[in-house]
């Protein structure tokens, strides 16, 4: 969904969201303090968990294992599916154990106790509300249900809100897209049921990570804003918003997002990597005049780093300095790069931690912000508005590198040398290295494209041809951008209600896909060669 300047006030907010004023009164603390004191916020928790317990009736016991019901009441769920996964994540934690350094330096050790059995059938004493999976795709390990986006005609020629297919069969399921929604969750589940709205595959809740799943994986939801992207993906809708993370971007949420991920990237042969599993900031314009308008979503706040340790796809250091990539990687709650936007236009956000890092187009951080032609043709200046894309890298995603001076590195982005900030004793990237493409021996440029379409050649009668236009950018001699994958040229024309006209045109043109700036982007393989990236 499109991201917007208005996070909701909290008298807007549903009851899950809203326990700050109940902690205040059990704790006698003030509400402000609760929210920005660490210890009076576990304080909070501690007498919010309390009073959970009181009221099922169980004791109030110095074993962890007593607690198991108030743990699953605490998650805020209504149902006990999702409250016991909740719950069940908790235990796990306290099985293993855990360690952590606190952002003022303090180590916290919670020691592992693996044989600790919570009393989990105080679970069918809680009064939660029973919801069936059943016609979902979800894994055991995540609470789902089936909130199914409607398929009916509407007008004499539409129809919506999405595209019956028969995915993989028909065509390979290459992405998942990771959106926020903009919006909270109740608004949200009403509008995928709107058959006059656009649709996606699933929404997350973020108090819980409760997943609702709105469109089969076999059928083309309309979520990416790229029709390329749309018939080769999955997309996911995690209820936030981009500029209030720490309010919406939960633990619950992203555990259960890797599970779903992880699910489905083994279910339909995605690979676990930032080519594959794009954020929806990172789905390009299919055409010129459409990047304007494209999403930026899930934002700079979105932690990639602790998403793909979830998803047991860490990103590590795989070469050494002359492997010729990088892969970003700051240390998110370290990296915190100035913002405007987030609460009115112009105006600083609170300092946070961020996945992103900017971009400058010479080693300075007074030199100016790297230009994005496509995002404003006219010429104009990047600037640090947090959906401003233009002029930065995000987490997990690799570049080749073009220069190094000092504690700056140089990448190659959008057709330019881009200099970010890395210095030894803080790195916001690791060296890596694989597969790059470069133009062809003797051509200066080649053309880059939003979406892998086929060639004239390949349409069969009554399939309209589908324009193969570049976009703005040149790939230009002696640049090299990291391969993601090679993809055939596809179209799926799916243009009426019915199947019986459907089809998947499959070209004899290949294309790579590439990390060509913030989005990633296309380009013919006739027009380069591929080459290791070793310096």
């Amino acid at each position: 969904l499109h991201p917007t300047r208005s996070v909701p006030a909290n008298a807007q907010l549903p009851a899950r969201l809203k326990t700050l004023t109940e902690a205040a009164r059990l704790t006698g603390l003030p509400a402000e303090r609760l929210r920005t004191d660490e210890a009076a916020n576990i304080e909070g928790g501690a007498a919010l968990l309390a009073a959970a317990q009181k009221k099922a009736g169980e004791p109030v016991s110095a074993d962890p294992a007593d607690w198991y019901g108030a743990v699953a009441r605490y998650s805020g769920a209504d149902d006990s599916a999702t409250a016991a996964a909740y719950a069940n994540d908790v235990y796990g934690v306290i099985r293993s154990g855990e360690q952590r350094t606190t952002d003022t330096g303090q180590r916290v050790v919670l020691t592992a106790r693996p044989r600790l059995a919570p009393a989990a059938a105080q679970l069918a004493r809680t009064g939660l509300r029973r919801v069936s999976a059943a016609g979902t795709e979800c894994p055991d390990t995540v609470s789902c249900e089936w909130i199914p986006a409607p398929y009916q005609e509407f007008g004499t020629d539409d129809y919506g809100n999405h595209d019956l297919g028969q995915r993989p069969k028909s065509q390979r399921i290459r992405y998942i897209v990771i959106h926020d929604t903009e919006g909270t969750w109740d608004g949200v589940i009403n509008l995928v049921q709107d058959p006059t709205y656009v649709s996606w595959n699933y929404t997350l809740r973020s108090t819980d990570g409760h997943i609702a799943q709105h469109v089969k994986a076999k059928d083309v939801a309309w979520h990416a804003g790229n029709w390329y992207v749309n018939a080769t993906s999955i997309g996911l809708e995690h209820e936030g918003f981009l500029a209030a993370p720490d309010a919406w971007y939960t633990e619950a949420m992203y555990r259960s997002s890797a599970r779903l991920v992880k699910y489905l990237g083994a279910k339909y042969g995605i690979p676990l990597d930032r080519q594959h599993i794009l954020g929806h900031d990172t789905v390009p314009g299919p055409t010129t005049s459409t990047i304007p308008g494209m999403h930026t979503d899930p934002g700079p706040y979105w932690d990639w780093r602790h998403y793909f340790e979830l998803l047991g796809r860490p990103f590590a250091a795989t070469a050494g300095k002359n492997g010729g990539l990088v892969t970003i990687r700051p240390d998110y709650a370290v990296n915190q790069p100035d913002y405007t936007g987030c609460d009115a236009p112009g105006q600083p956000c609170a300092a946070h931690g961020s996945n992103e890092v900017r971009l400058y187009s010479q080693p300075d951080v007074s030199a100016p912000l790297i230009k994005d032609i496509g995002l404003r043709p006219d010429g104009g200046d990047s600037t640090a508005d947090v959906n401003d894309v233009a002029s930065r890298v995000e987490t997990g995603q690799q570049y080749a590198v073009a220069g190094r001076q000092g504690d700056w590195t140089a990448i190659w982005y959008l057709g330019q040398k881009a200099w970010f900030q890395n210095p030894a004793k803080q790195a916001t990237a690791v060296n890596a290295a694989g597969l790059v493409v470069t133009p062809k021996a003797g051509a200066d440029s080649v053309p880059v494209y939003g979406r892998a379409y086929p060639e004239k050649d390949a349409y069969p009668a009554g399939v309209p041809v589908q324009s193969v236009s570049p976009l703005p950018y040149k790939l230009l001699a002696g640049q090299k951008y990291v391969i993601g994958d090679m993809v055939p040229g596809e179209y799926d024309y799916s243009v009426t209600f019915t199947e019986d006209s459907h089809k998947v045109v499959v070209g004899k043109d290949l294309y790579y896909e590439i990390q060509f700036g913030h989005r990633v982007a296309f380009v013919r393989a006739a027009d380069v060669r591929v080459e290791p990236s070793g310096l």
